[in-house]
């Protein structure tokens, strides 16, 4: 059996990825599950949250041969505006339930973030479904959109899908505006646009839905589309404007970029670094090393060795203990 290990989790909207691991050892056994923690009038339901891990945690243990786990990286969709149930009641859940002591819990953009940078300065544009952008001079974190599909997203899956499905019933009603042949993908997808409406408006799940069509979209516009090509044109800036509103002023910093949208490929990546290029001169794209999870585990691995070489803030990031906060990060913001 090996001796103490930690925990690095992904909660996001379409379920649950966990891991436990060593220090010097790295991962050795994964988990996952596909129910999303439920969020009501607390916002994180903290109950719901251990109610997942904690069984899923301990098999990964017997998993892996872990005697005990004592640090826990915990990356969550909704941390800094939903959080605060989390924050205060989760660190106490873990010791009782799973023996952690410190555990350091964190938004998803900033495990994002670490996933594609690691603990240096610049900026990441985390592009899925929704979309925002985190940058870091590590001295403080700033944000750019990220407020939901409804407000913002800009440039993100749902932003693009509704965007096309637009121009799809521009098409169908003989407005200008409209592509033939974004209509033919849409009712080829959802059947006849009519229909459209009452198969989106009562679902819960209405971001994830539009977002099913930026694919589709993004295919048009390789084709040459223009209606398409504009819109993926306007995603790319809206991204781009995202990464330069949180990039360090001073300096060479990365931005790298994460996330499924990502698959859309040159079509979205070409008029990105354009964009770049004009905003951010001194900037360059990086791929990123990796995504969320591999950001929650790199977070679990610096907290087991010492204090981390990243800005603490009240809802973005911050270390605790079981009982009590114990701020051990390099700087701390309200940013």
């Amino acid at each position: 059996m090996t001796g103490a290990g930690y925990l690095a989790v992904d909660s996001g909207g379409s379920g649950l990825r966990a891991v436990v691991g060593s220090p010097g050892l790295g991962p050795l056994a994964r988990a996952a599950s596909d129910v999303p923690v439920r969020t009501g009038g607390r916002g994180i339901d903290p109950g719901h949250f251990l109610e997942q891990l904690v069984p899923m945690a301990r098999a990964m243990c017997a998993e892996a041969g872990l005697e005990r786990l004592d640090t826990a990286a915990i990356g969550a969709a909704g941390m800094a505006s939903l959080g605060d149930a989390l924050r205060a009641e989760l660190p106490d859940g873990l010791a009782r339930e799973l023996g952690i002591t410190r555990a350091v819990l964190a938004a998803d953009a900033v495990t994002a973030y670490v996933g594609a940078l690691g603990p240096r300065p610049g900026a990441v544009i985390a592009a899925g479904t929704g979309l925002i952008a985190i940058g870091t001079d590590l001295a403080g974190w700033r944000r750019a959109d990220g407020w939901g599909y409804l407000l913002g997203d800009c440039g993100g899956g749902a932003w693009i899908g509704r965007a096309g499905l637009e121009a799809a019933f521009r098409a169908h009603d003989g407005r200008a505006g409209g592509s033939a042949r974004l209509l033919a993908d849409a009712e080829e997808m959802f059947g006849p646009v009519t229909g459209l409406p009452g198969q989106v408006y009562p679902r819960a799940d209405r971001a994830a839905v539009l977002a099913s069509f930026a694919p589709r979209v993004g295919a048009c516009a390789e084709d040459g589309d223009p209606v398409a090509v504009d819109i993926v044109r306007e995603a790319a800036r809206h991204m781009a404007d995202s990464a330069a509103a949180v990039c360090p002023a001073e300096g060479a910093p990365a931005v790298g970029c994460t996330g499924g949208l990502l698959g859309l490929g040159e079509v979205l990546l070409a008029p990105l670094d354009e964009r770049l290029a004009e905003l951010l001169p001194d900037v360059r794209r990086v791929a990123a090393e990796g995504g969320p999870l591999d950001g929650a585990v790199r977070l679990a691995e610096d907290l087991s060795a010492g204090p981390l070489a990243l800005p603490s803030d009240e809802r973005m990031l911050c270390v605790t203990s079981a009982g009590g906060t114990d701020v051990t990060l390099t700087a701390d913001t309200r940013t």
